[in-house]
């Protein structure tokens, strides 16, 4: 999981990178930040899955910051100093909350609770864009996906998605007017979802609308040429599957 640390003492942002380091490794400190004002901007822009988050700092608040989000894509532990903050930090919905000095244990365990949480969120959302594709079946109309941003949750036609992007565990989506979308979800939780509507898995992190492709370049590599005029590499092993996805044998 992506991490990012807000608290206002640099040797509190040290002790919790170098113990999530030795004590929970699957957990990457993409950022830091002293500040609540340089944390939201940190938030938005490496759209992390956890964030550990200090209470009391000058300006604005741990809660402060809180307050100011339209969503809240990831998961929240509290870091602080003070009991009296637990209640309040549990109704914003926060995994867990740490006392400083910090405990190896109680770090292992929200850290734990995080990870569960995300898996629970993943397993929802593919339900929830499974149900809607199968209503959209029975009433004859072209099937929506939805995609959950850190502004809002979208319906978009599956028509209208040219291509799907990923990098690490999030994906971009491209549509048809030009727009893209960054979703918080890893690419292969959609492959299986619109495989039937004819996407195609070129490569490891290309999923490409058969509808859109123009032609297969073989200069340089093999790539999708697009209608828009982007090109999409085509994996060694996919070659085949691509193929026969658009009857080229």
């Amino acid at each position: 999981m992506k991490a990012i640390l807000i608290d206002d003492e640099q040797p509190n942002l040290d002790n919790l990178r170098a113990m999530l380091k030795t004590y929970c490794p699957h957990v990457e400190v993409c950022a830091t930040a002293l500040n609540a004002r340089d944390g939201k901007l940190l938030l938005q822009q490496h759209q992390p899955d956890l964030l550990f988050l200090d209470i009391q700092m000058p300006g604005q608040s741990g809660f402060d910051l809180l307050r100011s989000l339209s969503s809240c894509p990831f998961e929240v532990i509290i870091v602080t100093a003070y009991e009296q903050y637990a209640i309040q930090a549990m109704r914003f919905a926060a995994v867990d909350y740490l006392l400083k000095p910090i405990d190896i244990g109680e770090l292992e365990a929200a850290v734990d609770r995080a990870m569960k949480q995300r898996r629970l969120k993943a397993q929802n959302n593919q339900l929830e864009n499974l149900l809607q594709l199968l209503a959209s079946q029975q009433a004859n109309e072209e099937p929506r996906l939805a995609l959950s941003t850190t502004k809002e949750t979208r319906l978009v036609k599956v028509g209208e998605i040219v291509r799907c992007e990923s990098a690490n565990t999030y994906t971009t989506f491209f549509l048809s007017d030009g727009e893209s979308m960054l979703v918080c979800k890893p690419i292969y939780e959609y492959d299986e979802l619109l495989k039937k509507y004819g996407f195609l898995r070129c490569h490891q992190s290309h999923l490409v609308n058969k509808t859109w492709v123009k032609s297969w370049r073989k200069q340089y590599g093999d790539f999708l040429l697009l209608n828009d005029g982007t090109e999409i590499p085509i994996s060694r092993g996919k070659k085949e599957a691509v193929k026969r996805a658009l009857n080229l044998f």
